[in-house]
């Protein structure tokens, strides 16, 4: 799948970029609730999510009173 046919938005997930929002979907995540059973580490090991992509991730998390799993 080409990141140009990935919309740059998808469910509740912020919008982190195609290359990191294509990664997510490949690995079968689509909402914040799926994020959150990710650790930090899990998330950069996806090819596409990078430091900037988790930061985002993280600061959604919060705004919805959740975490990355530890």
């Amino acid at each position: 799948m080409s990141t140009r046919d990935v919309p740059e938005q998808i469910g509740d997930l912020p919008r982190i970029g195609r290359p990191a929002t294509s990664a997510l979907l490949l690995a079968g995540i689509s909402t914040l609730a799926e994020v959150s059973g990710l650790s930090r580490a899990e998330l950069l090991s996806l090819h596409g999510v990078g430091p900037k992509a988790v930061r985002i991730l993280e600061a959604a998390l919060a705004e919805n009173g959740q975490t990355l799993r530890q």
